[in-house]
This record gives structure tokens, C-alpha cells and sequence, in this order.
């Protein structure tokens, strides 16, 4: 039993097609599948039902695919763990942003790392806050820029990049904008049944802002949702509804403080509580440490 022929069948398994795994593994398709029978001759059952018009795993094949992947994966952790006793770093990480975030010091980071370690692939995925954590603790990221607006998990570590305070933009003519006395200020109780535009669930300013209503006694009434913050500025400065959003945004639509109770919420670099098998992984999270505070509680 050969490496390469697991890597085949691992290929194959994954892709449902020896047309796909071939081109994935840059090997041609007659070699691939040579090999893959050569590994079901040394096994002694067929692995791969072949049949249909996609590929299927059998039930040995299915048996059989997990120890497929621990046993490429041993081998990645044992060039890895040479590399790093020799004080190299090669391979890869993963980083997720929570979208539409464009944070100038994520930039920073990434590119000082690449410096450093320029032997080291790094792959960028969006998605929100609430998803990147469970790509963190899936081992499917390795670090990940995220929204938070309450206390961060035991199990992810986090150092703190922005901790700031929300405030609602609305339109030149709404109701609140010019409120006489008191204006220029809204209480979280104003905002019941009152059009919002909002980030998504699963973002630090959207749980914010859930959390604050629930304490009110009501559920925000979103009427329009957007994953870009300029877009939701857009929105707001449009007069399809107030928008929470954080106050560092830029100058367009009218402004209004937040007040009883105020709103806050965090960027955060977050990963793993537990060290990374990674050696690369680790100096990525080496270097993020030193960029801000631990992560916190917020009252």
C-alpha cells in the first residue's frame, strides 16, 4: 500500500468522479484509476462503486476513508513537525473576516507574516461572526477577524483590534432627526416599531442590537437587511429605515447617540483556545497576540 494510492482514492472518494480527481491530483485519469484498483487488489474488496454516473463509496470504501485521511494527514504533520524543529515554516493557514470588513491592520498582519514566512499559502474566506466561530472550532480556520457583542466563548482566545460605540444614522427628514428636545439622542425604546435596516444574524452589531430590544421587551422590526455597512448606511441615508450601526462610520446620513442602555460592539482576532497542530498556524497566532488586548466581557 503506497501513499499516492490513498491519495488517489481519497481524490476520487471526495470528488465522486476519477475525471475530477485527476485533475485535482494532476495526474491523468488512466493512472489514477490503475492505481486506485491496484489498492482495492491489495485490500482484497472493491472500494469504489463504479457503476452509476457518479462515483460511490461501497460500504468497505467507507470503512476505509477515514484511515485514508489520518494516514495523509500523519504525513503532513510529520513534515510540518520537521520543519518546525529545523525552524522553517511552510504549508498553509486559513483566515476567515467577518464580510464586507475591510480592517486595515488584518491587512497589516497578513502582509507582515508573508514577509516572514514567505514559504506559507494563506487563504482568505468572508462569511459572519457567528459561522467563522465554527469554522474556528471545526479546525477549518486558524485564525479569523469576527463581531462580537458579548463575552467571547471559553474556548476561542481573541485579541481586542476595535471596541466602539453604535449609533443610528437615519435620513435628513426622519421623525428622530430633529426631535426638539432631546435631539441628536435615542433610547433603545424608541426603536419599538420603528422600520431598521440591520446587519445579519450572526454579526456583532445585529446581536448588539437583538440583545438590547430583548431586554426592552420587544423584537426589532427589520425591514431591511444587508451584509455590507455601506450598504446599510446607503439604506438609512435613503429613508427605508434607522440603522444601528458602528460610529466610526463614515459622514453621510444624520447621526443619533444611543443612549439607555449605550451600545457597543468589538472586532476581534480570535482563534483556538487549544495550540495548533500548525506550526504555521502558531506563528500566525504569535504574531496576532501582540496587536491588542486580550478579549473581554463587556458589561
Amino acid at each position: 500500500m503506497e501513499l499516492h494510492q490513498l491519495e488517489y482514492f481519497v481524490a476520487v472518494a471526495e470528488e465522486a468522479s476519477f475525471t475530477r480527481a485527476a485533475s485535482r491530483v494532476h495526474v491523468a485519469q488512466p493512472g489514477v484509476s490503475a492505481q486506485v484498483r491496484r489498492l482495492e487488489s491489495e485490500l482484497g474488496q472493491q472500494l469504489l462503486d463504479r457503476s452509476g454516473r457518479s462515483v460511490r463509496l461501497t460500504e468497505v470504501g467507507s470503512a476505509v476513508l477515514p484511515f485514508a485521511r489520518a494516514a495523509l494527514d500523519a504525513v503532513t504533520n510529520a513534515r510540518l513537525a520537521v520543519d518546525d524543529l529545523a525552524g522553517l515554516v511552510r504549508g498553509q493557514v486559513t483566515v476567515g473576516m467577518v464580510s464586507g470588513c475591510a480592517l486595515p491592520v488584518l491587512a497589516e498582519l497578513l502582509a507582515g507574516f508573508h514577509d516572514r514566512h514567505p514559504g506559507v499559502a494563506i487563504a482568505l474566506v468572508e462569511d459572519n461572526s457567528d459561522r467563522l466561530v465554527e469554522r474556528l472550532r471545526d479546525g477549518r480556520l486558524d485564525l479569523a477577524l469576527i463581531g462580537w457583542a458579548e463575552q467571547t466563548p471559553a474556548d476561542i482566545d481573541s485579541v481586542v483590534l476595535v471596541d466602539e460605540e453604535l449609533v443610528a444614522a437615519v435620513a435628513p427628514d426622519h421623525p428622530l432627526a430633529d426631535a426638539g428636545a432631546g435631539a441628536g439622542t435615542v433610547t433603545i425604546r424608541q426603536l419599538r416599531d420603528l422600520p431598521l435596516v440591520s446587519l445579519p444574524r450572526g454579526t456583532g452589531v445585529r446581536a448588539a442590537l437583538d440583545a438590547a430590544c430583548a431586554a426592552a421587551g420587544f423584537t426589532p422590526r427589520i425591514v431591511f437587511e444587508a451584509s455590507a455597512l455601506p450598504m446599510v448606511v446607503e439604506l438609512a441615508g435613503r429613508g427605508l429605515g434607522l440603522a444601528v450601526v458602528p460610529a466610526s462610520i463614515p459622514n453621510g446620513p444624520g447621526i443619533l447617540r444611543i443612549t439607555d442602555p449605550q451600545l457597543r460592539s468589538r472586532l476581534e482576532l480570535a482563534w483556538p483556545s487549544a495550540p495548533a497542530a500548525n506550526p504555521a498556524a502558531r506563528a500566525l497566532i504569535e504574531q496576532a497576540r501582540a496587536l491588542g488586548p486580550p478579549g473581554r466581557s463587556v458589561p
